[in-house]
């Protein structure tokens, strides 16, 4: 990937001041997804201790460039330190994203999920990668669209998506198959008209995100004997503009266990920041300026296209 990179103009990957602290709070999950990179599930026991969300708070608070933590599993609200974290981080004035697959609103002891993250101001990324039922279905579940439209009613009803209440509900789009996402804007206004004419759902924004091939969408390529084609057009479609944005220039991400690496999709794949350091090691987030990007060939996926990143497409 460097070499394309370097070949076709592309800047080095080198850390950049942080502005988002991603924490993958662990991989508990009240579901199974098809297209999971994280492969979480109801039977992952891994969940993030106390400590180890102690340390990420003193991070922060010494880390005044950060502006955004980003929390995601797993069910990150299925987690005892969820409602820790996002207490913590608001008090300092920090932003918070809760990344929801939105049947989590009607797990036992989430009855106030909504009312919560709306008192908190978090902005909610919500999981929804079509708006019709049976493409939802296939990748997510059997019922999961319905309760996932009910659960969209719900965070409208508490005042998320709707114009003027400053509580933002923005949806995650991904491809249900071995090709890249459509143009984000176009694919917004088409969700935009089915879920408000059929349900009666606002929401604020649509992001993209193309399939990573790794873990269980990597399985999915490898049974269907299409990993080779489908690293191809990944590569085939590489876009020099795309890599300028990529999400490990200014994202940290955390894992469950306090380890560090520069994407979501690195910590999956077990490949660690090049200077090892966990989130106890460090004084500040700045301590990591400037270390070089860890890649690989999976690092296609975030620069094919219109780019991908879990802010969306990335020009």
């Amino acid at each position: 990937f460097e070499t394309v990179l370097d070949e076709r103009g592309g800047r080095a990957l080198v850390r950049e001041p942080t502005t988002i602290l991603q924490v993958n709070i662990g991989l508990f999950c009240n579901q199974a997804c098809a297209h999971c990179h994280v492969e979480s599930s109801p039977l992952r026991t891994e969940m993030m201790t106390h400590d180890t969300a102690e340390a990420i708070v003193r991070v922060l608070k010494n880390s005044p460039g950060v502006k955004m933590l980003d929390l995601t599993g797993g069910a990150p609200e299925m987690h005892e330190e969820f409602r820790y974290l996002v207490r913590e981080a608001r008090a300092l004035g920090v932003e918070v994203i809760d990344r929801c697959n939105l049947t989590v609103l009607y797990e036992d002891g989430q009855e106030d999920l909504a009312s919560f993250l709306a008192e908190n101001k978090v902005k909610v990324v919500a999981s929804l990668p079509c708006y019709s039922e049976a493409n939802t279905d296939a990748q997510r579940g059997k019922g999961v669209f319905e309760r996932s439209i009910a659960a969209l009613k719900d965070l409208n009803a508490v005042g998320y998506g709707v114009e003027g209440t400053g509580l933002e509900l923005d949806l995650m789009y991904n491809p249900g198959g071995a090709f890249l996402p459509p143009a984000q804007e176009k694919l917004e206004i088409a969700y935009r008209s089915e879920l408000q004419d059929t349900w009666g759902i606002s929401f604020s924004r649509l992001y993209t995100l193309t399939n990573m091939p790794i873990k269980r969408f990597a399985d999915y390529l490898h049974r269907e004997g299409k990993m080779s084609e489908y690293m191809s057009l990944l590569v085939e479609n590489f876009n020099v503009a795309a890599s300028a944005g990529v999400m490990c220039r200014d994202l940290v991400s955390v894992s469950w266990d306090g380890r560090l690496y520069d994407c979501d999709f690195n910590q999956q794949l077990d490949m660690p920041l090049r200077s090892g350091k966990t989130i106890f090691d460090l004084e500040t987030i700045d301590d990591i300026v400037g270390e070089h990007i860890v890649a690989d060939n999976h690092c296609f996926g975030c620069t094919a296209g219109s780019g991908s990143s879990c802010s969306g497409a990335t020009i």
